[in-house]
């Protein structure tokens, strides 16, 4: 199994889709009410639905990874994009930087390096099954 998607909610597509691709994502479809956007590296795609409104309970945070984070924070900030937080290192060993949407929508763009996937706590592959 692989996760290749992710969708969110938005009241104004025309808004999101400035954004998105301002954070660098390739728009790929478009309609009136739905646009898939293909992310610049591994494979996958982020969409964005036309809706009503944007529950103000939704707790989804979804993560952007990229190997120059510090140069695109910096690149966004100089286009008008404003951050919940900077870059900054964390505890769990990688590198991020926290934002939102037009919609709200909570983003992390960070760089997780190899500690993404195996970092020093990592289960033993023993204790997964």
């Amino acid at each position: 199994m692989r996760l290749n998607q992710v969708t969110v909610g938005s009241t104004d597509l025309a808004r999101s889709e400035r954004f998105y691709q301002l954070l660098g994502l390739r728009l790929i479809v478009k309609n009136d009410h739905y646009m898939r956007f293909e992310c610049p590296d591994g494979g996958s795609t982020f969409s964005v639905d036309l809706v009503q409104a944007v529950s103000d309970d939704e707790h989804v945070t979804v993560y952007f990874e990229t190997d120059d984070l510090d140069d695109q924070c910096a690149r966004l900030t100089d286009a008008g994009i404003v951050f919940d937080s900077p870059p900054g290192d964390q505890s769990w060993l990688w590198r991020e930087a926290r934002l939102r949407d037009p919609d709200g929508h909570l983003l992390c763009l960070f760089y997780g390096g190899e500690n993404r996937r195996n970092p020093p706590w990592r289960l033993a592959d023993s204790a997964l099954s």
